[in-house]
């Protein structure tokens, strides 16, 4: 095949007629061309853009590859450039990473996803083909959080392709997967709700619609304890960036107080920096949602209870 995005092989530049000479003379530093990969040809001496990059790591690997990880994330429109290529290859193949290229063989090859032009795996297995490469569970929430915050994938989705695939590195993804299937939204919840099961208080569901007796929507806190009517929110600063986003943070807080909801606010930091003031608090303020009638309000049903 022709050049793509100006990248070319060196095999297909010989079937052109262009000898071995002219490719190394060509690709001498200064020379109009450059050498991305081993048999692999940028036609321009610049920095390769994210696209030539990919390119390249997908001539270099074959027709049979392709994109994965973080690369293949890039392709749907989840995040910056990655540090690498992560590349999938039948198991029968025999290339080796190189460069900026990781070679993973596989003999779960999926059918490919076509992203302009470029052959990715489908996002369930691109998502934990990336987290598997994270080194910290928080890395591996914040990644998966991105995705299913925006409803490309779905925690049950991810639960069967973390059952069908490798089990190597897939320890923090089945932990993010489990804290995703309990409608844990983000990184900030998802250690919110350890501190939570620490405390021995009753049980807590994430992110459930709370609505008056007669069905009318007042919120979705974060966190709820149904049995008190508790809500607590974990408050970033990000969400009150504009006037519009702090009104309707302050709008929502009126509604549950003007049903008589206890709401506890904890703004991120203290869930890593003071957990233990956080339990303390979290605690105190169930104690004082005990001390009255619980308030007519109901949870929605529609997810299952977490534990």
């Amino acid at each position: 095949m022709a050049a793509v995005s100006g990248v070319i092989s060196v095999a297909t530049l010989g079937s052109f007629g262009v000898s071995s000479s002219t490719i190394v003379a060509r690709c001498k530093p200064g020379g109009p061309w450059r050498r991305l990969l081993p048999g692999v040809v940028q036609l321009t001496n610049g920095y390769p853009t994210p696209r030539q990059r990919v390119v390249a790591a997908l001539t270099y690997c074959g027709d049979d590859a392709l994109l994965t990880g973080r690369a293949a994330l890039r392709e749907y429109g989840f995040g910056e450039e990655a540090g690498e290529v992560h590349v999938l290859l039948p198991d029968r193949r025999r290339k080796q990473s190189t460069s900026f290229v990781r070679v993973e063989r596989t003999t779960r090859l999926p059918v490919p996803v076509n992203r302009s032009g470029l052959p990715c795996a489908p996002i369930p297995r691109a998502v934990l083909d990336a987290a598997r490469l994270c080194v910290t569970l928080d890395s591996a929430r914040a990644l998966i959080a991105s995705v299913v915050q925006r409803r490309a994938v779905t925690a049950a989705e991810l639960a069967v392709e973390l059952e069908e695939g490798s089990v190597r590195g897939s320890a923090l993804p089945r932990i993010v997967v489990e804290e995703m299937d309990a409608n844990v939204h983000s990184v900030p919840e998802a250690v919110a709700r350890k501190i939570w099961q620490s405390t021995g208080l009753p049980e807590m569901v994430f992110n459930r619609p709370i609505r008056t007796s007669n069905g009318v929507f007042l919120a979705q806190p974060d966190g709820w304890i149904d049995s008190v009517g508790l809500a607590w929110e974990i408050d970033s600063v990000d969400w009150h960036a504009t006037p519009e986003l702090y009104a309707a943070t302050v709008e929502r807080r009126t509604r549950m107080q003007d049903q008589l909801i206890v709401v506890l606010v904890t703004i991120p930091r203290m869930v890593y920096s003071d957990p233990s003031a956080v339990s303390a608090s979290l605690r105190a303020h169930f104690a004082l949602a005990a001390q009255r009638p619980r308030p007519p309000v109901i949870m929605d049903p529609e997810r299952r209870a977490t534990g």
